[in-house]
């Protein structure tokens, strides 16, 4: 499903773009200024996805929202590494004494 509606919505967008342009094209006077009708293409092709592609952009961050969500509950995060590693190291027998320090005796004050 993701990636239908991203494919729509890419679509859509191409065709917002491409259809100003062509027939701004048709017109003698914008053949020799096309980058002009460029421009004015994908300003009329930005205020035409504005207004009325709302729909698909809303479906295509959803998808893709959703699509993140199921990658980050797969990850193993830090903090699970960490207690994991805490949980072994705590459970090995005979390793509280090589972890504390040395005490020294004190000297009995003069």
């Amino acid at each position: 499903m993701r990636a239908r509606s991203a494919l729509l919505y890419t679509v859509l967008r191409l065709a917002a773009f491409l259809v100003p342009f062509g027939i701004m094209m048709l017109f003698p006077v914008m053949r020799e200024y096309y980058w002009l009708s460029a421009i004015f293409a994908a300003l009329i092709g930005l205020s035409l996805s504005t207004l009325f592609l709302r729909r698909p952009l809303a479906d295509m961050t959803a998808d893709l929202a959703a699509g993140r969500g199921e990658r980050s509950a797969r990850r193993v995060s830090d903090e699970q590494v960490e207690d994991a590693a805490t949980d072994i190291s705590a459970d090995e027998p005979g390793d509280d004494e090589a972890s504390t320090p040395p005490t020294t005796p004190s000297s009995p004050a003069a």
